[in-house]
């Protein structure tokens, strides 16, 4: 036993109120999602200049779109003038120019003000200075991520880094082409629960054999309870008798050209903090992004993308996307099953965590430091969990 009477085996989670309690969701809102690189929208959805998609990071709403010279901009979506949120709309196009439906001010698609009531009467206003206030974007993977901090950072050391960390390098990931794939699906998903909930669920397996039948059918060492992320570059391998990463093991769709070998039949799984997951099959890539709009209540927005031919030519996806549907879906219901029991006085100083799911602490220690609130971490769990994770683990799931 340890100092905090935990046995060995067991290291404590976060308490309850970590996932009930409104002021540490501002507090995270704060400090991780308008903090760090937050992934919003597939590049897509952003085809040509003009098309914009407005999103809402932490507590902040932010216009996406794409500027004449073919790049990907992102605002706050706020007029300068009065404040009037200027797009209300979630998605949609314009020819040339936002305009505030209050005071008609009026901003390029570059961000600069074009134009405003008597404007030429006000030659002392900056057109940049008080056009639109930017966000830092990037796309990667076909996808646009953003960030609100005045000082982002760097995204090599934080998102593709969460990635080398549980694949050893990034040319893992490279060679399924993501940004060149279609969406062949989306679901979005309403989650009643936590964001860390949703996390910790994906991060660990031991829960597989009891909620995943579908999916320890076509990944039978999921069964025993060890995740794919437990393992620095490992990759889940199909059952000797399946054929694909279906929901009943029949034959998939068109391999991606670049896989090799080695991963093929194999299925990898990434956490990309704060609100990222990224799965990789040999025939199709999963991507889920999070949005946590209440500390008791998450969006999840889910994506099944594919060859850009066998999406063009119609075939049908549905048995590939059933799958993961399923395990979305059973996954999701155990942690609004949890959510309720964080308010109870008997989870007040939380949980345990078995050693299958040690490295989930990580995560928690990560969120904690993020909030500058590690406090009191080693004397609820005891001087064991100071000691690193096992060789080859690294700190992130299914």
């Amino acid at each position: 036993m340890t100092t905090t009477g935990l046995p060995e085996s067991l290291i404590a989670t976060l308490p309850g109120d970590h996932y009930t309690d409104p002021e540490i969701f501002r507090l995270e809102q704060e400090h991780i999602f308008e903090a760090l690189w937050f992934c919003v929208a597939r590049s897509s959805e952003l085809a040509k200049p003009g098309a914009f998609r407005t999103v809402d990071v932490g507590r902040e709403s932010v216009l996406l779109t794409r500027s004449r010279d073919g790049s990907v901009r992102a605002f706050f979506n706020v007029c300068r003038h009065r404040g009037a949120k200027l797009c209300t709309e979630e998605s949609g196009e314009v020819k040339r120019a936002f305009q505030c439906p209050y005071h008609a001010w009026t901003y390029g698609l570059d961000g600069k003000l074009v134009a405003a009531p008597n404007l030429t009467k006000m030659p002392d206003i900056g057109r940049t200075e008080y056009g639109l206030a930017s966000v830092a974007v990037r796309e990667w993977l076909g996808y646009v991520w953003v960030c609100l901090a005045e000082d982002p950072p760097p995204f090599e050391e934080s998102v593709i880094a969460d990635v080398v960390a549980r694949l050893g390098d990034v040319e893992s990931i490279e060679r399924y082409g993501v940004e060149d794939l279609e969406v062949g699906r989306r679901i979005v998903y309403d989650v009643k629960a936590n964001w860390k909930l949703i996390i910790e669920n994906f991060m660990e397996c031991y829960h597989c054999a009891t909620i995943h039948p579908e999916l320890t059918e076509v990944l039978p060492e999921f069964a025993d309870g060890y995740a794919a992320q437990y393992y620095v570059g490992h990759g889940a391998a199909f059952g000797s008798d399946v054929r694909g990463f279906t929901v009943d093991g029949s034959e998939g769709l068109d391999r991606i050209p670049g896989v090799t070998e080695e991963q093929d039949r194999r299925y990898y799984a990434i956490t990309v903090r704060p609100q990222v997951f990224i799965n990789l099959v040999p025939d199709h890539v999963i991507f889920h992004r999070m949005f946590p709009v209440a500390v008791d209540r998450t969006i999840v927005e889910c994506d099944w993308l594919y060859l850009k031919g066998v999406v063009d030519s119609g075939r049908d996806v549905s048995r590939s996307v059933e799958l993961f549907d399923r395990v979305n879906r059973q996954d999701f219901d155990a942690c609004e099953r949890c959510q309720p029991a964080m308010s109870s006085r008997l989870y007040a100083k939380g949980g345990v965590l078995v050693p299958s799911e040690h490295h989930i602490g990580e995560f928690h220690e990560w969120v904690q430091d993020r909030l500058g609130s590690r406090s009191n971490r080693a004397e609820r769990q005891g001087p064991h969990d100071a000691a690193p994770a096992p060789e080859g683990h690294p700190p992130y799931g299914h």
